[in-house]
């Protein structure tokens, strides 16, 4: 799947390098745990957390995961946002929730971390 196909699934609004929307995704997780991103994602995955702090962005780099999706309309913190342009990363904002947000991926065919 697309970014550009995920961002229309999720009436997302990019919020740094969503422009990039040729890039590919094969699975995602969901979490607002950091520690279960850790433990849990898969490199290349698209991150969705209701998280906004420079934290999701120090994880994500860790796990490989250079998308991240800020679910229930939130919107990263400024300093959020200039570590991940350092990063090289790309964020995106939907309203939905979490809940549906992976529904509705997982739905139109986009696998989870756990490869099932």
């Amino acid at each position: 799947m697309t970014l550009h196909e995920i961002i229309q699934i999720l009436q997302a609004e990019p919020i740094l390098n969503g422009e990039v929307r040729d890039v590919t995704v094969q699975i995602a997780c969901g979490s607002d745990l950091m520690s279960d991103v850790l433990s849990f994602a898969k490199p290349g995955a698209l991150l969705l957390t209701g998280l906004t702090t420079v934290q999701v962005i120090y994880t994500a780099e860790m796990a490989d995961i250079r998308i991240v999706c800020f679910v229930r309309g939130k919107k990263p913190q400024e300093k959020t946002v200039r570590l991940a342009a350092a990063k090289n990363m790309i964020l995106i904002s939907t309203f939905l929730p979490m809940f549906e947000s992976c529904g509705r991926l997982y739905q139109r065919g986009l696998k989870g971390c756990s490869g099932i």
